[in-house]
């Protein structure tokens, strides 16, 4: 009898089940032992790949979307591409309302993926017309047979991270693991992953990483939404300036902010000790477990787990580009020979 190949049916099958990878020189001195889960191994490049699944997936078990119809969505990009990845093979169209602040490759490759897209402005508030949160609502209002992924604001993107990546770090770990620190956007990755583990043992600690410029951190320690804390920043994909209800604040322990330009030092310094070539919310997350351990928060028995959650790819004109880094005054005489120079040989 002829044994079946080992084929994967599709690309979304390789969804899921991302490396869990120590992490050795970046983390020379540090007391503990730390390990990214390297969401950029989903074919998607980043952990959005699984929120898009589970989300188009309950709405076809809904009988709410079906072959044919439009997906709408608002993105910073990397949701974006994966709902373009799904769309792709499941015979969507997809619309994608997406931030000023993504970089350039972003849009590029959602372009690539065949995503219809509108750049919309990054810092006006929420509530503006020309917000892509609204830009987004209009659009669904617009198109016939669409509908909107909303991920701010949909339980099912916290319950795909509950469902996947919450009990892929448990069996990784075997168990072991005593903190969590991971990105807040949506919040979802962080919510889904955290109420898993936290069932799991309720002694895990669970650190979200907030942005500069972001009302996340002040907003779970006084309940307070203050319009004060908003303020531009780089970061894509990190903080917000409204409140996600997928973010669960009773499953995290505490946050940590991070700047724009350290979180540009350290992908670039993952990328270089590690080998991993690390997206800017990587970066974002190994600043913060520094900042942790400068704090003195781990000890010798502290088994940490950081999400990176996707490519450096998709930031080549930006924090990979010494050009930019200059421009935003994030390289000095101590930083500025960090990217080896071509030589060119005539």
């Amino acid at each position: 009898m002829q044994n079946k190949n080992k084929a994967h049916d599709n690309i979304l099958a390789l969804i899921g089940n991302t490396p869990l990878v120590r992490l050795k020189n970046i983390v020379n001195g540090f007391k503990g032992t730390f390990y990214a889960k390297v969401e950029a191994l989903n074919p998607g490049h980043s952990s959005k790949d699984r929120i898009a699944l589970h989300i188009i997936e309950e709405a076809e078990r809904q009988g709410i979307l079906s072959k044919g119809d439009t997906i709408i969505e608002t993105t910073s990009g990397n949701t974006g591409f994966s709902i373009a990845m799904v769309s792709i093979i499941k015979g969507y169209e997809c619309i994608l309302a997406v931030s000023s602040k993504s970089s350039q490759d972003k849009i590029d490759m959602l372009r690539a993926m065949g995503a219809k897209v509108y750049v919309c402005p990054a810092h006006v508030s929420a509530d503006d017309p020309r917000s892509y949160y609204q830009v987004a609502k209009r659009l669904h209002e617009e198109t016939k047979g669409s509908i909107y992924i909303n991920q701010y604001f949909n339980e099912l993107n916290t319950d795909a991270h509950y469902k996947s990546t919450g009990p892929e770090i448990w069996e990784q770990t075997n168990g072991e693991i005593t903190h969590l620190v991971a990105c807040s956007g949506t919040g979802g990755t962080i919510s889904g992953t955290a109420r898993y583990l936290k069932e799991q043992n309720p002694e895990i600690k669970i650190i979200g990483v907030d942005a500069f410029g972001s009302v996340l951190k002040k907003y779970h320690e006084t309940g307070e939404f203050d319009s004060n804390e908003i303020y531009p920043y780089r970061i894509e994909g990190l903080g917000k300036n409204l409140i996600p209800s997928a973010t669960d604040f009773e499953v995290i322990d505490e946050f940590i902010k991070v700047s724009d330009e350290e979180s540009a030092h350290r992908a670039r310094e993952i990328s270089k000790t590690e080998g991993i070539f690390a997206g800017y919310t990587c970066g974002a997350v190994m600043q913060a477990v520094k900042q942790l351990h400068e704090q003195g928060v781990f000890d010798d028995k502290s088994n940490v787990v950081a999400i990176f959650p996707d490519h450096g790819s998709r930031y080549m004109s930006k924090i990979y580009s010494d050009e930019w880094m200059e421009a935003q005054g994030f390289l000095n005489d101590s930083t500025v020979e960090e990217t080896p120079k071509v030589q060119v040989v005539r």
